[in-house]
């Protein structure tokens, strides 16, 4: 699609042949930064707030940039909900050997990340947080240790949430940056 108003070199912008653009690549699709924020030093968790609203039905989460105190799986809690979170892990040793690893009515998702004394990475895709459905996210690829991972899964209500918190099953997180995205609906 071309823009509503094509420029040329040497033409004078008036304000609103560039609120034209601007509208219209806001409703152009793509991912809209909506929060950044700050790991502290060796926390055991952090809640980010007012992630998830009605603007968006989906959303990406990045996590990276920082530590952990020991080699760990990042884990992933929607809101206060802590039951009902169902999903699984298909991991791949570097030698080629395939395990599971599973989350039966457990208190959140078990297996969205990885964190070490020398890295943190996740990559998760969350659908419909903030709609009255169930929610479902799909993290990964991920490398822990020895082994690269993905999990799927999903939250067993209908809860609209806005909130999410990232811990580590074991030690603390150090560092780092969790960025959140929204995918815009058109």
């Amino acid at each position: 699609m071309a823009l509503p108003v094509t420029f040329v070199a040497g033409d004078v912008l008036e304000a609103a042949q560039l609120n034209s653009n601007f509208t219209y690549l806001e409703g152009a699709g793509g991912l809209s930064l909506i929060s950044s924020t700050t790991i502290g030093s060796a926390v055991s968790s952090v809640t980010v707030s007012s992630a998830f609203s009605a603007t968006y039905d989906n959303y990406f989460i990045t996590v990276g940039g920082g530590v952990s105190s020991a080699l760990s799986v990042l884990r992933l809690q929607l809101g206060a909900t802590t039951t009902g979170y169902y999903g699984g892990a298909v991991n791949v040793s570097f030698s080629g050997t395939v395990t599971g690893s599973g989350d039966n009515n457990a208190a959140q998702f078990s297996y969205i990340g990885w964190a070490n004394t020398d890295a943190m990475a996740a990559h998760i895709f969350v659908n419909s947080p903030n709609i009255a459905i169930k929610t479902s996210v799909w993290a990964g690829p991920y490398v822990a240790g020895s082994q690269a991972s993905t999990y799927q899964g999903m939250v067993a209500n209908s809860t609209q949430y806005t909130a999410f918190t990232i811990s580590p099953n074991t030690g603390t997180l150090t560092g780092g940056t969790i960025c959140v995205y929204g995918f815009a609906k058109s």
